[in-house]
């Protein structure tokens, strides 16, 4: 997996080595942390714990780390999941956990096999968000499908739905000023978390006022699909029973059937959406493929197409408004992606209300 990039600034602010090395200036170097630090450092030194209103759940923060003066990491001990994992944070200029407002806020979903850090390694998305005022959280997704898992029924951890929807939403609202209001949040997500982004705002209707999805599976029960997302599953799923995520499909079809945005599409009305995809899975105008790979074809990126026109074609049908871009080639990646995002970002913003 690529290593996360930090910009130079992020890097220095671990110290400098005349810091290290100049003892006599330490207390000059005090002082000018404590005074002239920027406002989202204040509570670093703070206890995480302290002061921070947990979950309904009983999910709390228990670490929060500042990378730079607008973006941390927090630590959530998660019930749902029954672990710890991490949520990245981008805050706008003048945002305060003291503020008497709120703030806008975009959730961005990662895709399988990666992490939290994602958007920040791949994507210029701080960049992009740092002129508006806007939060935008990204969540840790694992390989958990974006979904409660099935577990034979029996529910239990881990449940990434629950994760996302329910408590880093109130963990992010009661501690850090992140808007509560389903008129000032947006979803957006690639691969795996497209499909997620999408899921949870049919599956929680007003949850989110836009989504935008990029190379998606959207239509889970498809011909064909069930089977392949178990191969994919098996493959990549830490436990190796890929049954344990949604059931058994022809057995356990009533929870697929709750988990597929094309059957879900309905709840869609009046939520903004934006759909991409490319369809033959071939290196497109973004991509750079190494000699020999000119004409490779990825798959996953087809099966997004062939699953992405069927949905489309149902919200169609449903008269429910959508901007899409259904492009030919391009592989399943980052360099497809974030094109897209610069793409949707104005009209998703706008939706929830950023000037």
């Amino acid at each position: 997996m690529p290593q996360e990039r930090r910009s130079p600034a992020v890097r220095r602010g671990h110290g400098s080595q005349h810091a290290r090395t100049a003892p006599r200036r330490a207390g000059a170097a005090l002082l000018a942390a404590l005074f002239f630090a920027p406002a989202p450092f204040a509570d670093v030194a703070a206890r995480a714990d302290e002061a921070l209103v947990p979950a309904d759940g009983g999910a709390r923060i228990t670490e929060q780390t500042w990378l730079d003066e607008r973006t941390f990491d927090a630590t959530v001990d998660s019930p749902a999941l029954g672990q710890s994992v991490k949520v990245r944070v981008l805050v706008p200029r003048g945002w305060s956990r003291e503020a008497s407002r709120t703030w806008p806020v975009v959730y961005a979903y990662h895709g399988g096999r990666d992490t939290y850090v994602s958007w920040t390694r791949s994507t210029d998305i701080e960049q992009l968000a740092a002129g508006q005022d806007v939060m935008v959280v990204m969540p840790e997704g694992g390989n958990g499908a974006y979904t409660d898992w099935w577990n034979d029924g029996k529910g239990g951890t881990p449940k990434w739905e629950t994760f996302h929807t329910r408590e880093v939403l109130q963990l992010m609202e009661r501690n850090y000023r992140a808007s509560g209001s389903g008129r000032e949040r947006a979803a957006m997500g690639i691969s795996a978390g497209a499909s997620g982004a999408v899921t949870y705002a049919a599956r929680h209707p007003g949850m989110f006022r836009y989504v935008a999805a990029s190379s998606g599976i959207l239509h889970l029960t498809q011909p064909g699909i069930p089977t392949l997302t178990l191969l994919v599953q098996g493959l990549y799923t830490d436990e190796g029973d890929p049954f344990r995520v949604w059931g058994v499909p022809g057995v356990d079809v009533e929870n697929w059937l709750a988990h597929d945005p094309y059957v879900l599409a309905r709840n869609l009305r009046g939520t903004g959406l934006y759909i991409s995809t490319g369809t033959t899975g071939k290196p497109g105008e973004y991509d750079r493929p190494k000699e020999g790979e000119e004409e490779a074809v990825q798959v996953q990126e087809i099966l997004c197409g062939v699953t992405t026109g069927s949905f489309l074609a149902r919200l169609k049908a449903l008269r429910i408004p959508v901007t899409s871009n259904v492009y030919a080639d391009g592989w399943h990646n980052w360099e497809a992606w974030q094109p897209e995002m610069h793409r949707y970002w104005p009209a998703m913003t706008r939706a929830i209300g950023v000037p």
